[in-house]
């Protein structure tokens, strides 16, 4: 059980806005799948070709940390089953870009469905550390052409901070499961999960491993389970929510839409992003249970405190559900899934060799697009360089760090190039003047055709800039898009 003053202080969630039709990939796998009409509602978050678990995860880190001083986190977790990287922490890339210090504990969590449960359970139980543990679940889920899964699964990601201080919510208890029950797996040489079938999991794996952990942590807390407000399990399989409730003598009102119909089932972001659905509606008092399976189970309740009802500018899982964009092209999707050989050309063919010594020294400037401040005139530049770039001052060595990351700004001109190769053409580029000085020429993402012009305010997102293939390394930068 932690301290009065320990627990979660501020959570965070992104969507991709893309959101692909599930009557699309129905419509489009009918010919061999037709079962597949019965799952074709709603809709599902996908990746743009430039975002991945790193991506994603970045931008729930931002949305958690709106208003935090972030020199005062000294862990940051990130947790995927999708990590871009096998041999370099992803964790890394992620504090980079958040421009965290490097005083900093950091690791990557994977190999499980559980795996942001478990980070966020390791980081509550540890309520005598000092400092603030960051913990970000993300998931780019990958799925065969025409698979059941390709109707469950969604991207996504979620954040949450938790530390000493005035926290929203507190963990009366937890209690996990560790269990070898295989619903699904994939072997390192694989690129699509294989599931097992849906009864079998469902009775043998749900509905018995998950009561037998809620049933411990309620007995070792002493709340009877009348008394949750909400409870929160992911589970693509029908009716699973409401029937393990019964099965726990949970209230049915108390569970939770597991968002399924909205943007698909995130994988290891799941749990972090129901929970923080679950917060964003929570009053003071309120009990929240969280329930996340796959191998097992860890379960989680939280208590409200009345922090929760202070304002808060962060987007959250609402505002993330709202930035939408319906997208039913279903064969863009497979390419930028891989799921088919597409010809992309020549132009698509140069090689494109990262210098790492290079990337190492200027880190900071490529990751975390820190420019300059002079401190003679106050000039804001990007790149940073040893001279002030204004002309009336030429101050030498006169340059402080200063973030463009989380500035705002507005277009001043852009180029739709239809030439230059892009995974999803035409690529759009062009100058942008920012709020508190400063302009650069930035690629954009997330751009509709017809939707953009000059004067556009835009905001910046960590993205893919483009990819090695012949040696498998993935660069990333900032991009201006949309604000």
């Amino acid at each position: 059980m932690s301290t009065p003053d320990f627990g979660i202080l501020s959570f965070g969630a992104y969507l991709p806005r893309a959101r692909l039709q599930r009557k699309a990939i129905a419509a489009a796998n009918s010919w061999f799948a037709p079962g597949l009409r019965g799952l074709a509602k709603g809709e599902r978050c996908i990746c743009n070709w430039d975002e991945d678990s790193i991506t994603m995860g970045v931008e729930a880190a931002r949305d958690c940390l709106t208003g935090i001083d972030r020199g005062t986190l000294t862990q940051l977790v990130l947790a995927s089953s999708t990590l871009p990287f096998d041999d370099r922490q992803n964790a890394g890339v992620v504090a980079n870009a958040l421009q965290l210090k490097s005083a900093l504990r950091s690791m990557d969590q994977a190999g499980s469905q559980r795996a942001g449960s478990t980070a966020l359970a390791a980081a509550l139980d540890g309520g005598a550390a000092a400092g603030l543990t960051l913990v970000v679940a993300s998931d780019a889920r990958k799925s065969k052409a025409g698979s059941t899964q390709e109707m469950h699964y969604g991207d996504g990601a979620a954040a949450m901070l938790v530390g000493h201080g005035e926290p929203i919510a507190r963990l009366i208890a937890s209690h996990s499961e560790t269990v070898d029950f295989v619903h699904q797996y994939r072997m390192h040489d694989r690129a699509h999960d294989y599931a097992w079938e849906e009864r079998w999991v469902r009775d043998e794996g749900y509905m018995k491993i998950v009561p037998r952990a809620v049933s411990a942590l309620l007995a070792k807390c002493g709340v009877e389970a009348s008394a949750i407000t909400h409870f929160c399990m992911p589970g693509t399989l029908s009716r699973i929510g409401p029937a393990v409730a019964k099965r726990c003598g949970l209230n049915e009102g108390a569970v939770r839409d597991n968002l399924a119909a909205v943007c698909g089932d995130t994988g290891v972001a799941h749990p972090l992003l129901m929970l923080a659905a679950a917060l964003e509606d929570a009053q003071p008092g309120d009990r929240i249970l969280l329930a996340a399976f796959g191998e097992g189970c860890d379960a989680l309740l939280f208590e409200v405190t009345a922090a929760i009802t202070k304002p808060s500018a962060r987007r959250g899982v609402k505002g993330a559900l709202d930035a939408r964009r319906e997208d039913g092209n279903y064969m863009r999707y497979l390419s930028f899934n891989n799921l088919i050989d597409l010809e992309r050309g020549m132009r698509a063919e140069p090689d494109k060799p990262t210098q790492m010594t290079v990337l190492y020294r200027n880190r900071d400037m490529i990751q975390g697009l820190v420019g300059g401040k002079c401190r003679v005139c106050g000039t804001v530049q990007y790149p940073r360089q040893r001279y002030c770039v204004n002309p009336e001052c030429n101050a030498l060595d006169s340059q402080d760090d200063y973030a463009f990351s989380e500035r705002s700004g507005t277009l001043m001109s852009y180029t739709a190039d239809s030439l230059t190769y892009s995974p999803d053409p035409p690529t759009y580029f062009g100058m942008v003047q920012f709020d508190g000085g400063g302009r650069m020429l930035m690629d954009f993402s997330e751009v509709e055709a017809g939707k953009i012009d000059v004067g556009l305010p835009v905001k910046l997102v960590f993205r893919i800039k483009d990819a090695d293939p012949m040696r498998g390394f993935v660069r990333y930068f900032w991009k201006a898009t949309p604000a």
